[in-house]
């Protein structure tokens, strides 16, 4: 049902790079995607956000670093999207394969670790949603209605 959904948003999609959002309500995923799992628990060591590739404190994960900046062109072919198709912000891979969410003025709302886990945590290490990837290296962000307002803060 999770990747039906997955697909059908990819269809809406305005490019292909470019990561649609749903919101999701966590009761209703299977276990291996939600936070019930072991590999997705944010108290697990390489999920955590002080472990050294997600921490707010390495300068990749910075909206700083050119790569993550809103003003790289870049960036403009990953934007986050609802399926209104209002614009959220934008997503940027850092060196270590850590995958970063980022507002549309720079600030970083959420982190997927880079391996391990297909979870996404918020930059405080709360559990905020999943990353479903599809066959054609594209992706949908379904995400707890909590992390949504964290987009719009």
């Amino acid at each position: 049902m999770f990747r039906l959904i997955s697909i059908l948003c990819c269809f809406a999609a305005p490019a292909l790079a470019d990561a649609p959002l749903i919101v999701l309500d966590r009761t209703q995923l299977p276990f291996d995607v939600g936070p019930g799992n072991p590999a997705n628990s944010p108290s697990r060591p390489g999920n955590a956000p002080h472990s050294a590739w997600n921490s707010a404190g390495n300068t990749a994960n910075s909206s700083a670093a050119w790569e993550n900046r809103p003003t790289n062109p870049a960036n403009e072919k990953r934007l986050i999207f609802t399926a209104q198709g209002d614009v959220l912000g934008y997503y940027a891979r850092n060196a270590g394969g850590v995958l970063n969410l980022f507002d549309i003025n720079g600030r970083r709302v959420a982190y997927r670790p880079a391996r391990g886990t297909q979870s996404l945590f918020t930059t405080q290490g709360a559990w905020c949603g999943t990353v479903d990837g599809l066959r054609d290296g594209s992706f949908v962000l379904a995400v707890t209605p909590e992390c949504v307002r964290q987009f719009g803060r």
